[in-house]
């Protein structure tokens, strides 16, 4: 596994818990004394998109709502909603990461964490968001 999808799945873990515990923000995550480059990549990028989610999380819960026809945010399921935040995130705010890479990260990790149907929900709204994106690499 690649260390972005590593991050990607910190993230979306720390992310969750965060949700469902709101009053107990964890401020970074847990680091092990000795670790691969990789592991270090992995934490570095996970905690650059839970700050981002977390900075942006007004806006990207605005354009979520926009996109998402008939589902509130309170009835989408804890971990679609946190990989769709982390997916939008990417989407409006890292140039550096193709929205190709972003959707098809977030299937990947929707098809590990979520339930059945989670994928495609997952690639139908990040579809129609990304569609109304100006073009990026």
């Amino acid at each position: 596994m690649g260390a972005r999808r590593l991050g990607r799945e910190l993230a979306l873990q720390m992310l969750y818990a965060t949700d469902l515990n709101p009053g107990n923000e964890h401020s970074s995550l847990p680091r092990e004394e000795e670790g691969s480059k990789t592991q270090y990549e992995s934490l570095d990028f996970a905690e650059e998109l839970v700050k981002g989610v977390t900075e942006h999380r007004a806006a990207i819960d605005d354009l979520l709502t926009a996109k998402s026809k008939n589902w509130s945010l309170a009835r989408m399921a804890r971990v679609d909603l946190s990989i769709l935040r982390i997916a939008i995130f990417e989407l409006l705010f890292r140039s550096d990461i193709p929205k190709n890479v972003t959707i098809n990260e977030a299937i990947e990790v929707a098809k590990k964490f979520g339930t059945e149907d989670s994928s495609s929900f997952i690639n139908g709204i990040l579809d129609e968001i990304a569609a109304g994106l100006s073009a990026k690499k």
